[in-house]
């Protein structure tokens, strides 16, 4: 709760999933209004045309017990938790040859690497996404599969596809695991399972980003960021085949990519690299590695909690398989100190990213900036139309009809923004200052302003020049990126 004490956590992307979540709670569609107007989707368009997470209804009954977006922080932070039983398991099953005593003491600290492992705190810090259902579903098909409970493997590898259309991927490549360590063996359900999951994953993704997505409004092709390969798939794959240098001239075009890697698996001492597991992170990596969004680069955003689940459950496989009493005793007593030393760097990078926050009551409390968003949106009526600053916008999701502020105006009763403080989409808080003298040279008074917090009300129907509200036939579009982004690993 400390980004919603400090009121650091944004439209994008808890308001987007508020407004979604509602809309499920209501038993409609997810709309939000937040992201179709911001990105100039049709009406019409749903969450569902933007990232395929039919599972984010299953949420819904949080809205009937409490209707507001803390809502969904309690819920991804429950969600999370329910993995630390999971990863215990996951440590019980790779320390099984091991001694009891070694066993039950790496099952204690695989909970605590877990529960306060950097990505977690990092995901929790910036909000709500849907990988709080992939990081528990991710390690309950892990742990089953070692237990070779294949029924649900295969009902998490479902749920993982209905989670985010990529997860189909790290299905299809667990997939290619199971088939891995199942084809010495008479373990045929294995065998047929991986199969399954190898051609089944795949095609759930491909059916879920070529159909389903579009069916709901959305744009193929809306989140392509790979043009050093090609404008679309079919021409990657194309360019690719005439020239497979293509792949490393991408992967490692940036500073921050080589980094990235560096920091995900040099922490664990490359231990994950020794486990056949660590194979269903590599679409999620390749993803962001050959992207050329910056955003994709740094870990101070939720994607690398996606990945946490399979890097730690490939790290606990290896030490496991170093701990059996039928290894040497040199090995085992170099598995106790590589555990203890994974376990000892993963809460110290957590301290600066997540856990020194939480200890610093003034990291709780809004900056003056901030509060006065605050006091600003009290002012503003239940059901009025609204244009709001990005960070006050989950605070008015529930009682007010809010679209973002952003570099078209949308005509709207209110707009609450700022003047001095740059805020999400803009570029410079000059773009801010200008919008507000545009605004009140066309038919907007000031209402109250403070510590550079402005709301401004309509007063006239005079059009403001570049007014417009998406309508059919909208082409979305995709926000620049501001300059300053994709120069740090350890910042947005």
């Amino acid at each position: 709760m400390q980004g919603w004490s400090s009121v650091s956590l944004g439209g994008f992307d808890l308001g987007i999933f508020d407004q979604g979540v509602r809309g499920y709670a209501h038993f409609h569609l997810p709309v939000s209004t937040l992201k179709y107007y911001h990105h100039e989707f049709p009406p019409g368009f749903s969450l569902l045309g933007d990232h395929f997470s039919p599972v984010l209804a299953l949420l819904a009954p949080l809205y009937w017990i409490w209707d507001d977006p803390r809502s969904l922080i309690i819920g991804q932070a429950l969600l999370f938790a329910l993995g630390v039983p999971l990863i215990r398991r996951i440590a019980a099953h790779a320390f099984a040859a091991a001694e009891q005593r070694t066993a039950r003491r790496a099952a204690d600290l695989a909970g605590l690497a877990y529960a306060l492992g950097w990505p977690l705190l990092v995901a929790s810090r910036v909000g709500f996404h849907e990988v709080a259902f992939a990081v528990p579903l991710t390690l309950l098909m892990l742990e089953r599969g070692q237990a070779r409970r294949y029924g649900t493997v295969v009902l998490a590898a479902v749920l993982l596809c209905c989670t985010k259309e990529d997860l189909g991927l790290l299905v299809g490549a667990y997939g290619l695991v199971l088939l891995l360590r199942t084809r010495r063996t008479a373990d045929r359900a294995g065998r047929f399972t991986g199969i399954g999951l190898l051609l089944g994953g795949p095609i759930a993704s491909a059916v879920a980003i070529k159909w389903l997505i579009p069916a709901m409004g959305g744009e193929p092709g809306y989140y392509w960021n790979y043009k050093a390969l090609g404008d679309d798939g079919g021409d990657a794959l194309r360019n690719l085949l005439h020239d497979p240098f293509l792949l490393v001239q991408a992967a490692f075009d940036q500073p921050l990519k080589p980094l990235l890697l560096l920091w995900l698996f040099g922490t664990l001492f490359l231990l994950p690299l020794r486990s056949a597991t660590v194979l269903c992170m590599l679409p999620l990596l390749a993803e962001r590695i050959l992207s050329s969004n910056p955003n994709h680069w740094s870990i101070a955003r939720h994607y690398d909690s996606m990945l946490w689940p399979v890097l730690l459950t490939a790290t606990v496989e290896v030490l496991g398989r170093m701990s059996s009493v039928e290894r040497p005793e040199r090995t085992r007593r170099r598995a106790r100190l590589l555990g203890l030393g994974t376990v000892g760097v993963a809460l110290v990078a957590a301290v600066p990213i997540g856990l020194l926050q939480l200890a610093v009551p003034s990291s709780w409390e809004p900056r003056a900036s901030e509060a006065a968003l605050v006091r600003a949106a009290r002012l503003i009526p239940d059901g009025a139309p609204v244009e709001a600053d990005n960070q006050i916008a989950p605070r008015l999701t529930a009682r007010t009809d809010v679209v973002l502020v952003d570099g078209t105006p949308r005509g709207r009763e209110y707009v609450l923004t700022r003047s001095d403080k740059r805020s999400f989409p803009f570029k410079t808080d000059k773009e801010q200052a200008d919008r507000i003298e545009l605004l009140l040279a066309h038919g907007y008074r000031q209402l109250w302003a403070e510590d550079g917090v402005v709301l401004l009300h309509r007063e006239s129907t005079e059009p403001v020049p570049g007014e417009h509200v998406p309508g059919p036939g909208s082409k979305p579009v995709q926000d620049e990126v501001p300059s300053d982004v994709g120069h740090n690993l350890f910042k947005g």
